[in-house]
Parts: C-alpha cells; sequence; structure tokens
C-alpha cells in the first residue's frame, strides 16, 4: 500500500491523462440527451395510448 504522498502523486499523474470533453461537445450532448429524452417519452405515450385504445375497444366489445 503506498503512502499519502505516493497516492496524491499517482492520482495527480491519472488525472493528467484525462482529455476533458470540450464546451461544444458537453453542449452537443446534452442537447441530444434531451432530444432522446424527448423521443423515448413520445414513443412510450403513443404506445401507452395504442394499449390503452385497444384494451377499451376490447372491453367495450365483450361487455
Amino acid at each position: 500500500m503506498a503512502n499519502p504522498l505516493q497516492f496524491m502523486a499517482q492520482v495527480r499523474s491519472e488525472v493528467a491523462k484525462v482529455v476533458w470533453p470540450t464546451r461544444r461537445e458537453v453542449v452537443l450532448t446534452t442537447i441530444m440527451v434531451f432530444v432522446m429524452a424527448a423521443l423515448t417519452a413520445v414513443f412510450f405515450f403513443l404506445v401507452d395510448l395504442s394499449i390503452r385504445f385497444g384494451l377499451t375497444s376490447l372491453l367495450d366489445f365483450v361487455g
């Protein structure tokens, strides 16, 4: 087990290797997340609507 000074030196050297995203990349990725969340919400809304319509039609037909 490394002593605390060696550990901090290793952490600093590893953090220096990290490639941080640019501001543009962060903005584009955030926009894509919101777009995909909206598309997923619309998809599940339509699936829910169709299932509800199908079950309502079936129950009205049977009852």
